[in-house]
């Protein structure tokens, strides 16, 4: 055997029984005691980032409304789970068993080892609040066996989709797919459609001022152009996570041209690219685009692009459903749509649910991004919208602490 396989099957065999000692042993015994020599505080409430090194935007509207209510003890944990080096990770779980032991409410937004280990006792409430709308990608079991996931035994031995009380997401039509990943089949019920706390901010007319304020402090460029958001999201694991390669947006750039003036208009265009936050290494912007193509996936959040973008060209991003309520068009760049279906696949077939057009090249997306600035129909979009998002109205982030806090069970 070579050195190279028996290092990794060495490596698989420590993760195995370091993961075997923190998960059933390590967690779930210090859990206890502190269960054991404390109540649950009445108020408490613990934001868990597993892998964000900050309170995440998932999070944000929650924490700050409970925060205007008063009352409260608001704590953000963070573990960066599968970010940083085992040591640090088990350090800040340590340090978490007892933040959560005594919390009234735990709110969480993706999966989490740490959480699916522990033995919840029954006064603490814990919503996962999951970090993408609607159902677009595969993920928890899922995507078992796929190349993306773990295989069913490995995540039966480690769970990283348990102990939740509550499920919230976008709408009904969704359920089913959350409870396949979370294994949630007999306790569907518990996943309930009462729409994305962050989607709040799209309905703020406060907030899209903003937004378009924050867009002419980072790009001043943009004033009098219309906007075109380019937003992939990563390819591979998590831990080793890249983007693709840019398209030809020279080309795209003399379509878009094209197709503004067909309506008569004199503006040009501006593209802006935004990676996936998961990714280190992003793709240069060739200089001879720098004129015309900024990446602000540091200084700008996904919510103010959504807001001040015309068009938005991604992939297998699930930004798709948080765009639909603008009614604005999507177009969809995926050459890599046969290894990406391989890799991780999707719970409704891709060209079928996408509400925009489907293309593979440059050539393609050209035209097709002209054809949305000479004309654009938002019928296909807002039916969309009203199948994958009817739980988003501006007012989930209320909802979703009721269901917390067991208001929405006394009416």
């Amino acid at each position: 055997m070579e050195k190279g396989a028996l290092y990794r099957r060495a490596r698989h065999a420590f993760g195995t029984v370091y993961r075997t000692w923190t998960l059933h042993h390590l967690y779930p015994r210090l859990y206890r005691k502190a269960c054991a020599e404390t109540p649950v505080k009445p108020g408490k409430v613990v934001f868990l980032e597993v892998r964000e090194n900050a309170l995440s935007d998932n999070c944000r509207l929650l924490y700050r409304a409970l925060k205007k209510r008063g009352g409260y003890e608001l704590k953000t944990v963070c573990l960066r789970e599968g970010i940083e080096n085992r040591k640090k990770v088990r350090a800040r779980c340590l340090k978490a068993i007892r933040e959560v032991a005594d919390a009234q409410v735990i709110f969480v937004d993706d999966s989490c080892y740490f959480l699916s280990s522990l033995p919840m006792r029954p006064e603490t409430t814990a919503v996962q609040v999951w970090h993408a709308a609607g159902a677009f990608k595969k993920f928890g079991y899922s995507v078992a066996e796929l190349k993306f996931g773990s295989d069913r035994k490995e995540l039966e031995r480690f769970p990283v989709h348990r102990n939740f009380s509550y499920v919230t997401v976008s709408s009904p039509e969704v359920v089913w797919a959350y409870a396949e990943a979370f294994h949630m089949e007999d306790r569907a019920e518990r996943i309930v459609p009462v729409g994305v706390s962050r989607t709040d901010v799209f309905f703020s007319e406060a907030f899209r001022k903003k937004a378009a304020e924050r867009l002419h402090e980072a790009v001043p460029q943009a004033e009098g152009r219309k906007v075109v958001l380019y937003a992939p999201t990563f390819r591979g694991k998590v831990a080793e996570a890249a983007s693709p390669a840019l398209p030809d947006l020279g080309l795209l750039r003399e379509a878009a041209r094209q197709g503004l003036e067909a309506q008569e208009t004199a503006q040009d265009v501006i593209f802006l690219c935004k990676h996936h936050p998961f990714v280190k290494k992003r793709p240069p912007v060739p200089e001879a685009w720098k004129d015309f193509v900024f990446d602000v996936s540091e200084e700008m959040t996904i919510e103010d692009l959504l807001i001040v973008s015309d068009v938005c060209i991604t992939d297998y991003s699930s930004l798709i459903f948080e765009y639909s309520l603008m009614e604005r068009p999507m177009l969809f760049y995926a050459p890599d749509l046969a290894d990406y279906h391989d890799w991780r696949g999707f719970y409704y077939p891709y060209e079928e649910m996408t509400p925009g057009p489907v293309v593979t090249d440059s050539e393609e997306l050209a035209r097709a991004l002209r054809g949305a600035l000479e004309s654009f129909d938002p019928g296909e979009v807002r039916a969309f919208r009203d199948k994958f998002m009817s739980g988003c109205d501006g007012h989930a982030t209320e909802r979703i602490l009721r269901l917390a806090f067991g208001e929405e069970k006394n009416g």
